[in-house]
């Protein structure tokens, strides 16, 4: 699964890990988080979020 970089601040989300702090369990992919889910470093939006070529 493709990790996911914050435009704005840099944040990576990772699927392996999720955000559990805000619900989100490890191992759900990217394109599954709610599109109201929000960066938990900065708040941007999902849509403010690129892949991570690796």
């Amino acid at each position: 699964m493709a990790k996911y970089e914050c435009d704005i601040c840099g944040w990576i989300y990772d699927p392996a890990i999720g955000d559990p702090d805000n619900g989100i369990d490890p191992g759900t992919p990217f394109e599954e988080l709610p599109d109201d889910w929000t960066c938990p470093e900065c708040g941007a939006p999902k849509s403010a979020f690129s892949m991570v070529e690796e």
